[in-house]
């Protein structure tokens, strides 16, 4: 390596740390999601499978909190580490398929500027394993493209199966990499080794404790989400928010290098064919299945995550390999010098808006329902009212809300979802003998009360109303019923519809 390549790596590395050490900071002071305090809850059931999702974000948040605690860093902690190994795939990987280590300094930096990668290492999600093992899965085929080893795909189905593990959209990768190998001729060889099929074992093995627990749980997980999108829900309004969210979550100038790379990549033949169709078919298979997802239901922005890393090489690509006309040269280099510090400005204002509202003049945004802020106030007023009616359980009627009293009331606190009970077949049943006492019911005010939850007591008495702030803004208003008399089981025990 030569002293200028030498300069770029330390550079990265330098670089990339920062922004690491820059999320550690922002985990620590900023309330989780009502999505992470669900999954620290399963980190303290690990199983093969849960009713949402594979099981991979439960170890990732068991991981950090056995070495920071049940605290908002320790439940993120692992997650803004694996940031250094992705980041380490990724620029291996635009190495290998694009030579260079301007390329590869900047596909490494590039993604790491992303709001994806920012904010979702950063929330904890199955997005965010998906995301580092999705880059892992492309600097697997790109060491299987340079070296003609056939090992290297054990390399790849165990990267293939780790996705798996994160979330089902990794499914994918198989159809992808099937393309890739079909459409680039000197690779069609490796359909009659046995390699790629191995490596296809390795994967459904470490994938083989989810199918064993939707298994014993009537497919529901796989009902749920393979069945988000049916063509009888046509509904093509959603297709319309695909392209605004990624422009926020890539940021508009990596958004821009990315679709130049992209089109350099089809149409001006940058690169290998090798390369160049890998990162092709690695990008479109899974972003023609989330177009075509957009006709019939939402799609959320992270669900991008999985193409991300093909994504940043392509942008990487445009912005050191191909030679653009003037005008367009002058926008590349000014994407290219002002897209770090663009994330990271992105990257601070939403962190500064998430806890104080500052930015918008405390008005509503879209943080303000999701980020836990002010839920430390008051799940202690929450408590101060259990204490003082002598509750021996708090009952709440949605994952969120019980996720978020578990993580702030007193460790130990008995806290139980009422209804949707597939969600927690992991965890162990509540003893009988606390939901039979005095039970709290903590739930936004609603117009009409809660006739369901009223039948099965014979006295529901309100005794406080209680508010979420984020400065002066009032999030929501809680209702803090006190249910006496219970004249059945507590809880609603009705299958999911995806096990009817």
């Amino acid at each position: 390596m030569g002293g200028a390549d030498a300069r770029i790596v330390r550079n990265t590395a330098l670089v990339i740390l920062a922004l690491v050490a820059l999320r550690l900071v922002a985990a620590a002071f900023t309330p989780i999601t009502f999505d992470e305090a669900y999954y620290w809850m399963w980190s303290k059931n690990l199983a093969g499978g849960y009713y949402d999702h594979p099981p991979m974000v439960a170890y990732v948040i068991r991981a950090g909190t056995m070495i920071a605690g049940d605290t908002e860093l320790g439940v993120r902690l692992v997650s803004i580490l694996l940031a250094l190994p992705m980041s380490y795939a990724i620029y291996r990987s635009a190495a290998i398929l694009f030579g260079g280590a301007r390329v590869a300094a900047t596909s490494a930096i590039l993604l790491n500027a992303t709001l994806l990668a920012a904010v979702g290492t950063l929330i904890v999600t199955p997005d965010a394993p998906l995301l580092v093992a999705s880059s892992f899965v492309l600097f697997f085929l790109a060491k299987v493209l340079e070296t003609g080893r056939g090992v290297w795909w054990l390399a790849v189905g165990a990267a293939v199966g780790a996705a798996l593990l994160s979330k089902y959209t990794a499914m994918f990768f198989g159809p992808a990499i099937l393309i890739w190998l079909a459409a680039v001729p000197k690779l069609r060889r490796w359909f009659l080794s046995p390699w790629p099929y191995l490596g296809g074992l390795v994967a459904l093995a470490l994938f083989s404790p989810v199918i064993l627990w939707n298994a014993d749980h009537q497919w529901v997980s796989f009902a749920k989400q393979l069945g988000r999108a049916r063509i009888e829900d046509f509904r093509p309004v959603f297709i319309a928010e695909l392209i605004p969210t990624q422009i926020a979550f890539a940021t508009p100038l990596v958004f821009i290098l990315g679709a130049m790379g992209l089109h350099a990549l089809t149409w001006r033949r940058a690169g290998a064919l090798a390369s160049r169709v890998l990162i092709e078919t690695m990008f479109w298979t899974i972003v023609a299945y989330f177009v075509w997802h957009s006709l019939h239901a939402r799609v959320e922005a992270n669900w991008f995550a999985p193409v991300y890393p093909p994504f940043v090489i392509a942008a990487a690509a445009a912005a050191n390999l191909v030679q653009w006309k003037p005008r367009a040269r002058r926008l590349v280099d000014f994407c290219l010098r002002w897209a770090a510090p663009a994330g990271i400005v992105m990257f601070a204002a939403l962190i500064v808006q998430a806890n104080t509202g500052i930015l918008s003049g405390y008005r509503r945004d879209a943080t303000v329902r999701s980020v836990g802020v002010g839920w430390r106030e008051l799940a202690a007023e929450i408590e101060a009212v259990r204490a003082r009616t002598g509750a021996t359980c708090v009952l709440a009627p949605d994952y969120g809300t019980t996720g978020w009293l578990a993580f702030y009331l007193p460790r130990g606190t008995c806290v139980v979802q009422q209804n949707q009970r597939i969600r927690w077949v992991n965890m162990p049943e509540p003893d009988p003998k606390q939901l039979a006492g005095k039970l709290l019911y903590v739930d936004e005010l609603r117009e009409g009360g809660h006739p369901a939850v009223n039948d099965l007591f014979a006295e529901m008495t309100q005794v406080a109303q209680l508010q979420r702030k984020r400065g002066p803004l009032v999030i929501e208003t809680y209702g803090i019923d006190l249910l006496e008399g219970a004249k059945g089981d507590v809880l609603d025990r009705s299958p999911p519809p995806e096990a009817r």
